[in-house]
């Protein structure tokens, strides 16, 4: 374990993810970041907005305009203006992106699958208490559940 840096192992680990994220996505014709932005949408319950997916992916709000304007070219999504507040525009899964929806829940369970295999619950346990810690440490301040 000598020589061994968290953020190294952390940054490894998260490309890997990416690099398997984004060869499923590609296999739907999809860019990467579009399949595991969709993924995020389609796993909703509540109504998503552009704050949201700024947030999950840590991205800059430019970046994630980028992404939805692909999006909507793409036929994915498409964004309609809440009736409460006009400045908010809701995003919006479109049929198109519906019928990607089952390969993208059934690839990210065999990488899920993969990843874990051979890792007991309470190792689990200690590797989510981890990352909070270190994510904590780097925001300069405690997460909040949202569940």
């Amino acid at each position: 374990m000598q020589n061994q840096s968290a953020a190294h192992s952390v940054s490894r680990l998260a490309n890997e993810i990416r690099h398997r994220l984004d060869a499923c996505s590609t296999r739907s014709g999809l860019s990467g970041a579009q399949g595991r932005a969709l993924h995020f949408i389609l796993a909703q319950e509540e109504p998503v907005y552009q704050r949201d997916i700024e947030e999950e992916f840590g991205l800059r709000p430019s970046t994630v305009t980028e992404l939805l304007k692909k999006m909507e070219q793409n036929g994915l999504i498409y964004r309609e203006t809440e009736a409460r507040d006009s400045r908010l525009k809701r995003i919006v899964v479109t049929e198109t992106a519906l019928a990607h929806q089952r390969q993208v829940v059934a690839d990210l369970k065999e990488l899920e699958d993969e990843l874990t295999k051979g890792v007991s619950p309470g190792q689990m346990m200690v590797f989510f208490e981890v990352m909070e810690k270190m994510s904590e440490n780097l925001s300069g301040q405690p997460r909040q559940d949202t569940d």
